[in-house]
C-alpha cells in the first residue's frame, strides 16, 4: 500500500528559501573561504542547493553519523561513520543538516567538531522541529520551523523513501 502524503513546502517555496539562507550566508562570510560539511545522507540535496546560491569560495565536506538508541529515541550516543578528509582548524565552518529535532546528534556532533579549532562554526538546518528538543542547539540558518510531524522530500526519507521528492510532505497517518 502506497504511503499517503500532503505538501508542507511546495518546491518553489523551498527553492526561494535556500535562495534567501544563501544571501545570507554570502553577506556574513564577505571575504572568507567557507567549508560546508554536509551531514549525509539527508543534507545532501540541500547542502547541493544552498552552496549554488553562496556566492563565495565554497570547499563542500561530507559526514556520516549514526545515534544508537531504539528505533523512535536517539540515544544522543553518535558514532561517525564517514569523517572529514581535510582539517578544520582555522577555518569558517557551516554544518548544513536536513532537520534538527531532539538536538542530541548535532549537539554531540558540534562539540566534537569545535575540538578540532576551527575559526568559527554555525550550523544551517533546513528545518527545525522545535517541540521534539532535548537538548538545546544553536540554529544559526533555518530553513522553516516545523511542527511535529513526520516529513519527507528535500533529502528526508521513510524507510529510504522520497528523498528525491522537490517538496517538503507529511507522511499521513493511516487510518
Amino acid at each position: 500500500m502506497a504511503d499517503k502524503l500532503s505538501t508542507l513546502f511546495r518546491e518553489e517555496e523551498v527553492n526561494k528559501r535556500i535562495a534567501e539562507l544563501g544571501a545570507e550566508i554570502t553577506k556574513e562570510y564577505a571575504g572568507k573561504e567557507l567549508l560546508l560539511i554536509c551531514i549525509l545522507k539527508g543534507a545532501a540535496p540541500f547542502a547541493c542547493e544552498l552552496a549554488k546560491r553562496i556566492d563565495l569560495p565554497v570547499q563542500l565536506e561530507f559526514m556520516r553519523c549514526s545515534s544508537y538508541g531504539n528505533e523512535t529515541e536517539s540515544s544522543g550516543v553518535v558514532k561517525i561513520s564517514l569523517d572529514l578528509e581535510q582539517p578544520i582548524r582555522d577555518k569558517h565552518v557551516l554544518v548544513v543538516e536536513d532537520i534538527i529535532d531532539t538536538g542530541r546528534t548535532m549537539n554531540y556532533l558540534l562539540e566534537i567538531l569545535k575540538q578540532r579549532g576551527p575559526a568559527t562554526i554555525k550550523l544551517c538546518a533546513l528545518l527545525d522541529k522545535p517541540d521534539r528538543r532535548v537538548v538545546d542547539v544553536d540554529i544559526d540558518y533555518t530553513g522553516f520551523v516545523i511542527p511535529d510531524e513526520f516529513v519527507v522530500g528535500y533529502g528526508l526519507d521513510y524507510a529510504q523513501k522520497y528523498r528525491n521528492l522537490p517538496y517538503i510532505g507529511v507522511v499521513e497517518p493511516e487510518e
